[in-house]
């Protein structure tokens, strides 16, 4: 029989995940962030309310699968072409740089390659979410180098799932992983995304058929969804993480005559339960107990070099790629904010045994800074250029 006390726990989250984005959202913050405030301010590590539990891990599990089964609905592969050589290098060298810097940080406080490695994808990932909103906000989101922020986050995503994919492989074990082991692990992704991608194609071309025939029809989300949760269960067959099959199930449909109805009802889906509930969930399960100054100083650098890293990293880029100095201040800002790909990988991290529940904290705060820093610094970057409000 299900504890009746898991009704109460929903109850609570929603309410407050709901009231702390009003509020995060009045001062013009990411509303992701209140949400997952929520749960910091719900569970141990403060009023202690709540706790973790295995149904709430369940329900946020949920939520991360249509998360990114949403991610990818939005992904605009038309945007991608137009500026897909620019976004491409400046997203590799930001995410290189990113994760070089984080893994030079762990590492420096003795933590093991594996786990230093992982880091560095976890602070890697641009929320294209985060950066969508500041620049559509300003009135910049079709400007140059909004396309090519956004563009070059896209592509973030997708390297990130990719490696989180390779580490989900890996396993605890990474660093004694033999050749062959590697070998194999390349092999089921190298399977698993030309599976996705002809399985992808073929939803896609039936979808727009169906749609030719019988127009819009509610049973269409339906199917997408049910299409959605098959690749997560598919990719957790194949080794990987159930996230990469959603993300690549929401790709298939990001062309489809009727995604934007597809969309709507997935994130409304979504957002009136399971996304709460994952976000929240992330912040049950964050306690600062173990924060000696030792882990308060590794946060501290933690949060100079995932700021700085992009900034450098994708800002040179766009200067070689013949863009004005300010301009390329701009790309480089547009690209701080770490969100929701970020959670998800922390989240994966730990349920993996990948990552030290002691640094879980560190990461979140690094979140909590840059979706804070990023609007205030790329307001000031595009000062004297006409922001729209």
């Amino acid at each position: 029989m299900v504890d009746a006390s898991i009704f109460l726990w929903v109850a609570l989250i929603l309410i407050s995940t709901k009231f702390m984005s009003l509020l995060f959202k009045r001062v013009h913050m990411p509303q992701m962030v209140g949400a997952l405030l929520a749960g910091i301010l719900l569970g141990p590590a403060v009023l202690g309310w709540a706790s973790p539990n295995e149904a709430i891990s369940v329900l946020a599990e949920f939520g991360v699968i249509l998360l990114l089964f949403t991610a990818g609905m939005e992904t605009d592969l038309k945007e991608l072409k137009n500026s897909v050589k620019s976004s491409f290098f400046i997203s590799i060298v930001g995410a290189a740089t990113a994760i070089g810097a984080g893994f030079a940080v762990s590492a420096a406080f003795g933590m093991s390659a594996l786990e230093s490695f992982f880091i560095g994808v976890a602070i890697a990932a641009t929320s294209t979410t985060i950066t969508v909103e500041a620049l559509h906000e300003m009135g910049k989101l079709k400007s140059k180098t909004g396309s090519i922020a956004i563009g070059a986050s896209i592509f973030d995503d997708i390297m990130i799932i990719v490696l989180l994919a390779v580490l989900a492989g890996l396993g605890t074990d990474g660093e004694t992983i033999s050749a062959l082991s590697i070998a194999t692990i390349f092999a089921r992704i190298v399977a698993f995304f030309i599976f996705a991608i002809l399985t992808g194609y073929v939803i896609n071309k039936i979808f727009n058929w169906m749609y030719s025939r019988i127009g819009e029809k509610g049973r269409f989300s339906i199917f997408a969804i049910a299409y959605c949760f098959l690749m997560a269960y598919l990719a957790e067959m194949f080794g990987l993480a159930n996230i990469t099959g959603a993300y690549i199930a929401g790709i298939a449909f990001c062309t489809t005559r009727n995604v934007e109805s597809l969309e709507t009802n997935t994130h409304t889906l979504s957002y009136m339960l399971f996304t709460p509930i994952f976000l929240a969930n992330i912040g049950l399960n964050t306690s600062f107990e173990a924060m000696n100054a030792n882990i308060v100083i590794f946060t501290v650098a933690l949060v100079a070099v995932t700021i700085l890293s992009k900034i450098v990293g994708c800002g040179l880029v766009a200067k070689l790629s013949k863009y004005s100095t300010r301009e390329s201040l701009q790309i480089g800002i547009g690209m701080i904010a770490r969100g929701e790909v970020s959670l998800v990988v922390i989240n994966k991290g730990i349920a993996l045994g990948l990552m030290s529940a002691l640094v879980f904290p560190s990461v979140i705060v690094v979140v909590f800074v840059s979706v804070m820093v990023m609007p205030i610094l790329l307001k000031l970057s595009f000062k004297g250029e006409g922001i729209q409000t």
